[in-house]
C-alpha cells in the first residue's frame, strides 16, 4: 500500500445487498480501510462524523433512498440513570468487569457463539468460526480493549478480576472524544440481569472515569424493534444533516 493511501484514506462504494434491519429494502455503505499511523486519528474523525469500525474497515450507510440508519451517541459526562438503569445496576452489583488488551480465547469464543446462536441465529455472524472472531477482536490500527465481566470474588476490589464463568463481554475503541463500543455479547441464559443494558451502563461510568463527553453506540433505526434499547439512555445525540442534535 502506498504512502498516499495511508495519509489520504480511499472510499469505496460496496454494491446493493438486502438491508439487515428493514425487510424489502436494500442497502449500501461507503467504506475505508483504516491503516498506518494515521489510523486512531482517521478512526476519531470518521467515528464523530457517523462511522462505525470492524476490524480494519470504517463504514457507514450510503443508501440512495433511506436515511433510517442514525448514528448515536450518549452524552456521558450528563448521563442520570433512571429507575429501571438503578434496577440493572443493583441486578449486576455482584460482576466486575476486567479492562484487557484485544486479545480472543476460546471461553470468549463459547460465549459468543451461545449468544448467537440464540439472539442472532439468522444473522450474517451466524456462521463465524473461531479464525473470524479472533480477527474481529485484535485485528484494529487503533487503541482497541476489551472487558470481560465475572462475579466478584473476595481479592475483586485489588486485583480487578472477577471469578468464576465469563458473563459478558465488550469490545470497545478509545477515541479523543470518548469510547465507541464496536461488539458485545453476553450470558442468555442470564436473562434477568438485563446484561446488554448493563454493559452500556458500565461503558458510561468508565467514559466518565476518563473525563471523555461520549460513548457512541452506533446505528439506531426507529423502525427495528431490537434497536429500541438505544435510546433508552439519555441525554443523547443523533447525527442528522445538521451535524450532531441534542435528544432527551
Amino acid at each position: 500500500m502506498t504512502k498516499h493511501a495511508l495519509d489520504a484514506p480511499q472510499f469505496y462504494l460496496t454494491a446493493p445487498s438486502p438491508c439487515p434491519y428493514l425487510e424489502g429494502r436494500m442497502e449500501r455503505k461507503v467504506f475505508t480501510h483504516l491503516v498506518g499511523e494515521k489510523a486512531p486519528a482517521i478512526n476519531d474523525m470518521l467515528t464523530q462524523g457517523g462511522f462505525r469500525r470492524s476490524q480494519n474497515i470504517a463504514y457507514r450507510p450510503a443508501c440512495e433512498n433511506c436515511r433510517a440508519c442514525v448514528s448515536v451517541r450518549v452524552l456521558a459526562d450528563r448521563f442520570q440513570p433512571s429507575k429501571s438503569h438503578k434496577r440493572v445496576l443493583a441486578q449486576n452489583r455482584d460482576l466486575i468487569g476486567q479492562e484487557l488488551p484485544p486479545s480472543p480465547n476460546s471461553e470468549q469464543f463459547s460465549l459468543f457463539s451461545h449468544y448467537l446462536v440464540n439472539r442472532h441465529g439468522e444473522g450474517g455472524m451466524a456462521g463465524m468460526t473461531s479464525l473470524d472472531f479472533a480477527m474481529m477482536v485484535e485485528d484494529s490500527h487503533v487503541e482497541t480493549r476489551i472487558i470481560e465481566y465475572r462475579k466478584r470474588g473476595p481479592d475483586s476490589g485489588i486485583t480487578g478480576r472477577g471469578v468464576g464463568p465469563l458473563i459478558g463481554v465488550g469490545l470497545f475503541d478509545v477515541l479523543a472524544d470518548g469510547l465507541s463500543m464496536v461488539y458485545s455479547f453476553f450470558d442468555v441464559d442470564e436473562e434477568r440481569r438485563s446484561l446488554g443494558s448493563y454493559m452500556i451502563l458500565d461503558h458510561i461510568e468508565r467514559t466518565r472515569k476518563l473525563g471523555l463527553p461520549h460513548l457512541y453506540l452506533g446505528f439506531w433505526v426507529e423502525q427495528s424493534p431490537k434497536m429500541s434499547y438505544k435510546t433508552r439512555f439519555k441525554p443523547q445525540q443523533h447525527l442528522t444533516m445538521s451535524g450532531w442534535e441534542d435528544v432527551g
